[in-house]
């Protein structure tokens, strides 16, 4: 079984910056997908606004970002809603965890659920043959996310 974890940054549109300068700290490749390239239309506000982005290091550094949807005024941290079928956030991180197969990530998932606060239910999404989020019983919210 192949899992890893990776800190999964939340920002208020400065993603890509962020990205950007954690490049030129330690190396590495960036990949950035946008809520326009996701299906919101090129013109709506937020649409090239980060939904997913990573720094790559064959170093071995690792951190992955994205821009809370709809984000404008930060409002106290460790709350989080469910608004137009996205999640929103006031958390600064995540920890996110990958692995190649639903079955694996799966059982993961189960593990962390017990007495966990479920954000988003493991499944099919848009991006993922298997994702999901929630907040373990320490308040830590993880994500959960099989390799597309």
């Amino acid at each position: 079984m192949a899992v890893h974890a990776v800190a999964h940054l939340n920002f208020r549109g400065e993603a890509r910056a962020a990205l950007e300068f954690y490049r030129s700290v330690f190396g590495g490749e960036i990949q950035v997908a946008t809520y326009g390239d996701f299906g919101m239309p090129q013109d709506a506000p937020g649409a090239d606004q980060v939904v997913f982005g990573q720094v790559v290091g064959e170093n071995g550094f690792q951190v992955m970002a994205y821009d809370v949807p709809g984000a404008a005024a930060p409002a106290p941290v460790g709350e989080t809603s469910r608004e137009n079928g996205m999640t929103i956030t006031t958390e600064r991180f995540f920890l996110s965890v990958g692995g190649d197969s639903v079955d694996e990530v799966g059982e993961c998932w189960k593990k962390l659920a017990e007495d966990a606060t479920v954000i988003e239910p493991f499944g099919p999404s848009r991006w993922s043959p298997g994702f999901g989020m929630l907040r373990d019983r320490f308040g830590v919210t993880w994500i959960l996310q099989v390799a597309a």
